[in-house]
């Protein structure tokens, strides 16, 4: 199963930027190289990105480009050792606008007074869990197996990157964790709902803890 990808004209498009801003941003290393996929289509060789994690980083890159330095905002989005050791209050993980008050009071266990602090394993997973509710995507008895699921299972994963899948079938739902890069083939009728990789929900959380 292939990534989520954006077309160039499309990225442009929806992002508002210049294709000069997207180049000089590739030649500062803010957008890995790796990132720039190019593909044939019936209209010849065109270039595409992995959805979630380019368009996460193009808003992060916009929204701290007026405090730091291109040289600076590299070496900021291209380091993600400080968020394995982040931890955060639930007051601040509602000021990041990290996860929603439903989110926080289902799964946070919250202690009344807001203080109780989030490890990063934690965080990712009340983001991912709030991230699918806020599009509509699981109900709240998905919610439930989803953030059981990523609690219970995504510690296997210790030092890998991991991808989540949401299927339906027939009105039954279904999660699945695999490592990253996952090549899964589902059977017919079945809908993949919705795809998480870890990179992205770290691409993203990288712009609202910085």
């Amino acid at each position: 199963m292939e990534e989520d990808l954006i077309s160039k004209k499309d990225l442009l498009e929806l992002t508002g930027i210049s294709y000069g801003q997207l180049y000089r941003w590739k030649r500062k290393q803010l957008i890995p190289e790796e990132w720039f996929i190019r593909k044939s289509t019936f209209t010849g060789q065109e270039t595409f990105f992995p959805k979630d994690r380019i368009l996460g980083r193009i808003h992060n890159i916009i929204h701290m480009k007026d405090d730091l330095s291109l040289d600076e905002l590299a070496d900021r989005l291209g380091d993600t050792s400080t968020l394995y050791k982040l931890s955060l209050t639930a007051k601040q993980l509602l000021e990041r606008n990290i996860v929603s008050n439903l989110t926080l009071d289902r799964f946070g266990g919250l202690d009344g007074g807001g203080v109780q602090e989030y490890a990063f394993e934690q965080i990712v997973h009340l983001f991912a869990v709030d991230l699918l509710l806020s599009k509509g995507e699981v109900n709240l008895e998905e919610a439930d197996r989803l953030f059981y699921t990523l609690t219970v299972n995504t510690q296997r994963f210790e030092g890998k990157s991991w991808e989540l899948f949401f299927v339906r079938k027939m009105g039954v739902s279904m999660f699945l964790l695999a490592a990253s890069p996952a090549d899964l083939v589902f059977d017919e009728g079945v809908r993949l709902v919705s795809r998480l990789a870890f990179t992205d929900l770290l691409e993203q959380l990288k712009g609202k803890v910085n």
